[in-house]
Protein backbone atom coordinates (compact mmCIF):
# COMPACT_ATOMS: atom_id res chain seq x y z
CA UNK A 1 0.00 0.00 0.00
CA UNK A 2 1.21 3.52 -0.58
CA UNK A 3 0.61 5.27 2.19
CA UNK A 4 0.51 8.75 1.35
CA UNK A 5 -1.91 8.13 -1.59
CA UNK A 6 -4.16 6.47 0.99
CA UNK A 7 -4.04 9.49 3.02
CA UNK A 8 -4.73 11.80 0.28
CA UNK A 9 -7.53 9.68 -0.54
CA UNK A 10 -8.74 9.33 2.61
CA UNK A 11 -8.85 13.44 2.59
CA UNK A 12 -10.31 13.75 -0.69
CA UNK A 13 -13.11 11.09 -0.42
CA UNK A 14 -14.08 10.64 3.02
CA UNK A 15 -13.18 14.24 4.77
CA UNK A 16 -13.79 16.56 2.74
CA UNK A 17 -17.50 15.32 1.47
CA UNK A 18 -18.10 15.94 5.09
CA UNK A 19 -17.78 19.42 4.66
CA UNK A 20 -13.97 20.09 6.68
CA UNK A 21 -12.89 22.68 4.69
CA UNK A 22 -10.51 23.93 6.83
CA UNK A 23 -7.29 24.11 5.42
CA UNK A 24 -5.32 24.20 8.32
CA UNK A 25 -7.52 21.13 9.60
CA UNK A 26 -6.66 19.32 6.35
CA UNK A 27 -3.15 20.08 6.47
CA UNK A 28 -3.01 18.20 10.02
CA UNK A 29 -4.53 15.38 8.76
CA UNK A 30 -1.26 15.27 6.49
CA UNK A 31 1.33 16.14 9.29
CA UNK A 32 -0.18 13.73 12.33
CA UNK A 33 0.53 10.28 11.03
CA UNK A 34 -2.91 8.15 11.71
CA UNK A 35 -0.82 5.37 11.04
CA UNK A 36 1.06 5.66 14.27
CA UNK A 37 -1.97 5.59 16.25
CA UNK A 38 -3.23 2.16 15.12
CA UNK A 39 -2.59 -1.23 15.78
CA UNK A 40 -0.31 -3.00 13.85
CA UNK A 41 -2.53 -5.75 12.23
CA UNK A 42 -4.87 -2.45 11.00
CA UNK A 43 -1.85 -0.58 9.11
CA UNK A 44 -3.33 -1.12 5.77
CA UNK A 45 -7.05 -0.04 7.13
CA UNK A 46 -5.40 3.12 8.76
CA UNK A 47 -7.13 5.57 6.32
CA UNK A 48 -10.59 3.06 5.82
CA UNK A 49 -13.70 4.25 6.20
CA UNK A 50 -13.93 2.23 9.20
CA UNK A 51 -13.86 2.71 12.98
CA UNK A 52 -10.91 0.39 14.00
CA UNK A 53 -10.35 -1.65 17.14
CA UNK A 54 -8.61 -0.78 20.21
CA UNK A 55 -6.66 -3.01 22.26
CA UNK A 56 -9.19 -5.40 23.91
CA UNK A 57 -11.52 -5.31 21.11
CA UNK A 58 -14.30 -3.37 23.35
CA UNK A 59 -13.36 0.37 22.10
CA UNK A 60 -13.05 1.95 18.60
CA UNK A 61 -11.37 4.32 17.21
CA UNK A 62 -13.93 7.11 15.59
CA UNK A 63 -13.98 7.28 12.01
CA UNK A 64 -12.12 9.59 10.48
CA UNK A 65 -14.44 11.56 8.90
CA UNK A 66 -15.97 12.29 12.35
CA UNK A 67 -12.53 12.79 13.51
CA UNK A 68 -11.70 15.76 11.09
CA UNK A 69 -15.33 17.02 11.66
CA UNK A 70 -14.99 17.26 15.45
CA UNK A 71 -11.50 19.21 14.83
CA UNK A 72 -12.93 22.14 12.73
CA UNK A 73 -15.77 22.63 15.13
CA UNK A 74 -13.90 23.08 17.87
CA UNK A 75 -11.02 25.08 16.07
CA UNK A 76 -8.51 25.01 19.17
CA UNK A 77 -5.79 27.89 19.80
CA UNK A 78 -2.18 27.92 20.55
CA UNK A 79 -3.24 29.04 24.05
CA UNK A 80 -6.25 26.63 24.99
CA UNK A 81 -6.06 23.74 27.48
CA UNK A 82 -7.75 20.85 26.34
CA UNK A 83 -9.21 17.84 28.09
CA UNK A 84 -9.98 14.61 25.65
CA UNK A 85 -12.49 11.72 27.25
CA UNK A 86 -11.58 8.55 26.29
CA UNK A 87 -8.08 8.75 25.30
CA UNK A 88 -8.46 5.82 22.53
CA UNK A 89 -5.16 5.59 20.32
CA UNK A 90 -4.09 8.55 21.21
CA UNK A 91 -4.82 10.32 17.69
CA UNK A 92 -7.42 12.82 18.66
CA UNK A 93 -5.09 13.84 21.50
CA UNK A 94 -1.99 13.90 19.16
CA UNK A 95 -3.83 16.10 16.54
CA UNK A 96 -5.12 18.46 19.09
CA UNK A 97 -1.43 18.64 20.64
CA UNK A 98 -0.43 20.28 17.32
CA UNK A 99 -2.92 22.95 18.39
CA UNK A 100 -3.44 23.67 21.68
CA UNK A 101 -0.83 24.35 24.69
CA UNK A 102 -1.98 21.17 26.32
CA UNK A 103 -3.97 18.00 26.26
CA UNK A 104 -5.25 16.04 29.14
CA UNK A 105 -6.55 12.59 27.50
CA UNK A 106 -8.24 10.64 30.00
CA UNK A 107 -8.92 6.99 29.68
CA UNK A 108 -10.51 4.66 32.07
CA UNK A 109 -9.07 1.40 30.32
CA UNK A 110 -5.53 0.70 31.36
CA UNK A 111 -4.57 -1.19 27.85
CA UNK A 112 -5.90 1.12 25.78
CA UNK A 113 -4.19 3.79 27.93
CA UNK A 114 -0.60 2.39 27.73
CA UNK A 115 -1.51 1.92 23.69
CA UNK A 116 -2.13 5.73 23.80
CA UNK A 117 0.55 6.99 25.67
CA UNK A 118 3.19 4.76 23.98
CA UNK A 119 1.62 5.62 20.77
CA UNK A 120 2.11 9.72 21.43
CA UNK A 121 5.47 9.28 23.06
CA UNK A 122 7.05 7.26 20.07
CA UNK A 123 5.47 10.28 17.77
CA UNK A 124 6.99 12.83 19.82
CA UNK A 125 4.05 14.67 20.79
CA UNK A 126 5.49 16.01 24.08
CA UNK A 127 2.38 18.30 25.03
CA UNK A 128 0.03 15.73 25.20
CA UNK A 129 -0.90 13.24 28.27
CA UNK A 130 -3.21 9.82 29.11
CA UNK A 131 -4.00 9.57 32.75
CA UNK A 132 -6.12 6.67 33.88
CA UNK A 133 -9.42 7.33 34.99
CA UNK A 134 -12.95 7.57 34.39
CA UNK A 135 -13.51 10.63 32.51
CA UNK A 136 -17.66 9.92 32.35
CA UNK A 137 -18.20 13.23 34.51
CA UNK A 138 -15.11 15.20 33.06
CA UNK A 139 -11.63 15.47 35.15
CA UNK A 140 -12.04 18.19 37.72
CA UNK A 141 -8.31 17.69 38.73
CA UNK A 142 -7.30 20.08 35.38
CA UNK A 143 -10.22 22.37 35.14
CA UNK A 144 -10.86 24.48 34.50
CA UNK A 145 -10.44 23.38 30.35
CA UNK A 146 -10.75 25.83 27.20
CA UNK A 147 -12.57 22.83 24.88
CA UNK A 148 -13.48 19.45 26.24
CA UNK A 149 -13.70 16.67 23.85
CA UNK A 150 -15.79 13.82 24.37
CA UNK A 151 -14.73 10.75 22.05
CA UNK A 152 -17.56 8.66 23.21
CA UNK A 153 -21.57 8.62 23.47
CA UNK A 154 -23.53 10.08 26.56
CA UNK A 155 -27.45 9.90 26.71
CA UNK A 156 -26.99 13.76 28.15
CA UNK A 157 -23.78 15.73 28.89
CA UNK A 158 -23.40 15.86 32.81
CA UNK A 159 -23.67 18.88 34.31
CA UNK A 160 -20.21 18.49 36.11
CA UNK A 161 -18.80 18.54 33.25
CA UNK A 162 -20.24 21.37 31.91
CA UNK A 163 -19.01 23.44 34.48
CA UNK A 164 -15.38 21.93 34.47
CA UNK A 165 -15.36 24.54 31.00
CA UNK A 166 -13.68 28.47 31.04
CA UNK A 167 -16.71 31.05 30.01
CA UNK A 168 -16.28 31.10 26.30
CA UNK A 169 -14.68 27.58 26.38
CA UNK A 170 -16.40 24.83 23.86
CA UNK A 171 -17.22 20.86 24.21
CA UNK A 172 -17.85 18.55 21.77
CA UNK A 173 -20.25 15.33 22.51
CA UNK A 174 -22.08 12.47 21.02
CA UNK A 175 -25.52 12.95 22.46
CA UNK A 176 -28.40 10.45 22.58
CA UNK A 177 -29.08 6.78 21.99
CA UNK A 178 -29.46 4.00 18.93
CA UNK A 179 -30.25 4.55 16.20
CA UNK A 180 -28.72 8.17 15.83
CA UNK A 181 -27.32 10.53 17.95
CA UNK A 182 -26.41 13.96 17.23
CA UNK A 183 -22.99 15.62 17.59
CA UNK A 184 -23.04 18.65 19.63
CA UNK A 185 -21.05 21.83 20.46
CA UNK A 186 -21.67 23.45 23.41
CA UNK A 187 -20.32 26.90 24.10
CA UNK A 188 -20.30 28.71 27.57
CA UNK A 189 -21.42 31.92 27.99
CA UNK A 190 -21.27 32.67 31.56
CA UNK A 191 -21.36 31.11 34.99
CA UNK A 192 -25.01 29.53 34.18
CA UNK A 193 -25.70 29.70 30.25
CA UNK A 194 -24.90 27.49 27.58
CA UNK A 195 -25.38 27.42 23.66
CA UNK A 196 -25.96 24.27 21.86
CA UNK A 197 -25.25 23.64 18.34
CA UNK A 198 -26.40 20.06 16.61
CA UNK A 199 -23.65 19.94 13.78
CA UNK A 200 -24.46 16.42 12.47
CA UNK A 201 -25.72 12.49 13.01
CA UNK A 202 -24.04 9.75 13.81
CA UNK A 203 -23.46 6.85 15.96
CA UNK A 204 -20.76 6.06 18.20
CA UNK A 205 -20.38 3.55 21.53
CA UNK A 206 -21.19 5.14 24.95
CA UNK A 207 -18.18 5.93 27.55
CA UNK A 208 -18.33 3.32 29.94
CA UNK A 209 -20.00 4.34 33.03
CA UNK A 210 -21.94 7.07 31.47
CA UNK A 211 -24.74 8.57 33.71
CA UNK A 212 -28.48 7.52 32.45
CA UNK A 213 -31.10 10.93 32.32
CA UNK A 214 -32.47 9.24 35.20
CA UNK A 215 -29.76 9.79 37.67
CA UNK A 216 -29.03 13.23 36.33
CA UNK A 217 -29.51 16.17 39.49
CA UNK A 218 -29.76 19.99 38.25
Amino acid sequence: MNIENARFNMIEQQIRPWDVLDLDVLGLLSIVKREKYVSPEHRDLAFADLELPLPGGRSKMLFPRVEARVLQELAVKKHENVLVVGAGSGYLAALFAHRAQHVTAVEIDPDIAKFAADNLRNDGVTNAEVVLGDGSLGWPDKAPYDVICVAGGLPLVPQQMLEQLKIGGRLSAFVGGRPVMKAQIITRIDDKQYRVADVFETYVDHLVNAIEPSRFKF
